[in-house]
């Protein structure tokens, strides 16, 4: 999934680009604590559940991460996620979230829709915050 926000992409990366930023621009994440040398990231979501995270890959040159999700109340298997920030038009940019997973204890359909309402939660609020 993606959306478009008309600011450049330095600034919105300068937003989500950090591995421990959740909190910082997603409404579902109360609280993201980082061990194993920044490397994992434990995510405090809104209704108590907690999320273990592991940084796959970070590259500021070209605004992208990729994690794994070790533990989670969320019925998915083998999931691994990418955050793209990329210019997009004069001045404004596109955040790409896209993700590889399997459904596991629910219908595929249902994880898929899950997994997207996510998404559209954090991509909203940085509509909030940047116009668009």
């Amino acid at each position: 999934m993606n959306t478009q926000l008309p600011v450049p992409a330095d600034e919105v990366w300068k937003i989500v680009g950090g591995f421990n930023a959740l909190p910082d621009w997603h409404p579902g994440v109360q609280k993201s604590e980082l061990e194993d040398g920044g490397r994992q990231r434990t995510l405090r979501l809104a209704g108590g559940a907690i999320m273990v995270e592991t940084l796959v890959k970070h590259d500021d040159g070209s605004r992208t991460y990729t994690y794994e999700m070790k533990d989670s109340p969320l019925p998915v298997a083998n999931y691994v996620a990418t955050i793209r920030v990329s210019p997009s038009g004069e001045q404004g940019c596109t955040i790409e979230w896209s993700s590889s997973f399997e459904a596991a204890g629910a219908p595929e359909h249902e994880v898929v829709k899950l997994v997207q309402d996510i998404y559209q939660a954090g991509f909203d609020n940085l509509k909030k915050m940047f116009g668009g």
